[in-house]
């Protein structure tokens, strides 16, 4: 196991090499309006990537070679990291959480209109100059998983508007070290585009279904098209994509009635269904009055199958995950607002635009898209990023005090000082 001696032998204790005796300097860079103070080594970045191989298994000593390591944090406090090798120092922050899920939005424009995530009259969008182009969206996906993510979602908005969609998924699937492929989306395009998703590499697919009634959908998100979306849920599933994920936002008055025939959806299809607390978002009118919390939809499914059991799962997932026995599918609980998983997090966020942003509940971000037509290099984009990592909080402020934050509509997740419209459809 090869030790990434010049970035994480500074953070982990006991690790040491040549590079580290080096002599440091503090110095100012700019970066797109930002100013950033670091200390760094006197080789280059590059160089410093040739050393990766520069420890071997046969040569670490027993404590170097573990899979757990103590991060030094600021006071001289220890954080134990697990598995810590070979995800980079850069996107670790100081309560330890590993980042290696990133979320990239491709476009804030969306087909639908849904309650929760956007305002009826819709949104003001941004120039589409000020948007990532293709090219940049891979090199910041490059950047990111050659630091150590394995894991790469695209969103939106509704990602499959975009045209160049397919070019990107197929240069993402050639970045070695990148495990997973995701997309969410609402499935309204889905099902003539999947023959070449599948071809291109998409690995999972995360389809928005918020109602089974007709006539109730098309009131939630405010158009037509309940059987484009079930035809996409077929098809993937006919496809071989095994689970297909449903997310439900689960509204108060809406179709929390709808519960059980969500999960008797399971009973003969490979479906993960998943129950989304509704959350706060700028213009989607949140009240705690409309939110059904994760035990409340629990227990009223356990009504019905009083042997729902739980299915053990990895310590990042972000649902709680169920499973009627004898059900060929499972149903999960995304419990951001009741039971927040913070502690386990390990997401960042690409916004269309090109904002960093660390926590989908916190209105601070940093524009890459800055950095990069600012022409900063790969290391200063690095610190850029390591900074903003380094600042996310140890967890969301709350629901109660999320719903008076300045965030943005859901659909967004972008800056918000732009002054065009969202086009009649």
């Amino acid at each position: 196991m090869a030790l990434n001696c010049s970035r994480l032998g500074r953070l982990i204790f006991g690790v040491h090499t040549s590079t580290e005796a080096c002599s440091k300097r503090a110095v100012q860079q700019s970066c797109g309006g930002y100013r950033v103070g670091r200390w760094y080594c006197s080789v280059t970045h590059e160089e410093k990537r040739l050393e990766q191989g520069c420890v071997s298994d046969s040569t670490v000593t027993p404590a170097t070679s573990a899979q757990v390591q103590e991060l030094v944090l600021p006071g001289g406090r220890r954080q134990v990291l697990k598995d810590v090798l070979p995800l980079s120092a850069f996107l670790t922050d100081t309560f330890g959480r590993r980042h290696n899920y990133l979320r990239i939005s491709l476009t804030e424009k969306c087909n639908l209109r849904c309650q929760y995530c956007m305002p009826e009259e819709g949104v003001k969008l941004t120039p589409r100059s000020q948007l990532l182009t293709a090219e940049e969206v891979l090199t910041v996906a490059r950047l990111f998983v050659r630091e150590g993510v394995t894991k790469i979602r695209l969103t939106g908005g509704e990602p499959f508007i975009r045209p160049d969609v397919l070019h990107i998924i197929t240069e993402l699937r050639k970045l070695e070290g990148l495990k997973t492929i995701a997309v969410t989306t609402n499935g309204m395009n889905l099902a003539r585009l999947l023959p070449g998703l599948k071809k291109a590499g998409v690995d999972l697919l995360n389809i928005s279904l918020d109602s089974l009634v007709p006539t109730k959908f098309e009131f939630i998100v405010r158009r037509k098209g309940f059987h484009k979306v079930m035809e996409s849920i077929e098809k993937a599933i006919e496809m071989g994509y095994n689970p297909v994920k449903v997310n439900c936002v689960v509204m108060r008055g809406l179709n929390e009635d709808e519960l059980l025939d969500f999960v008797a959806l399971t009973e003969r299809k490979p479906l993960d269904v998943r129950f989304i607390e509704y959350m706060p978002f700028d213009g989607n009118r949140w009240n705690f009055k409309k939110m059904v919390s994760y035990q409340e939809m629990l227990d009223c499914i356990k009504q019905k199958w009083p042997n729902l059991e739980p299915v053990p799962g990895e310590e990042t997932d972000t649902a709680k995950a169920f499973r009627v026995p004898g059900f060929q599918g499972q149903l999960g609980f995304i419990t951001s607002m009741s039971d927040h998983f913070c502690g386990s997090c390990n997401r960042l966020r690409i916004t269309a635009d090109g904002n960093l942003k660390v926590c989908l509940f916190g209105n601070s971000e940093v524009s890459l898209r800055d950095c990069l037509r600012s022409g900063a290099s790969e290391e200063e984009l690095l610190d850029i990023i390591g900074a903003a990592v380094r600042r996310k909080k140890k967890q969301h402020a709350g629901m109660f005090n999320i719903s008076q934050m300045k965030n943005r509509p859901m659909i967004l997740i972008v800056t918000t000082e732009t002054n065009y419209k969202r086009p009649p459809e």
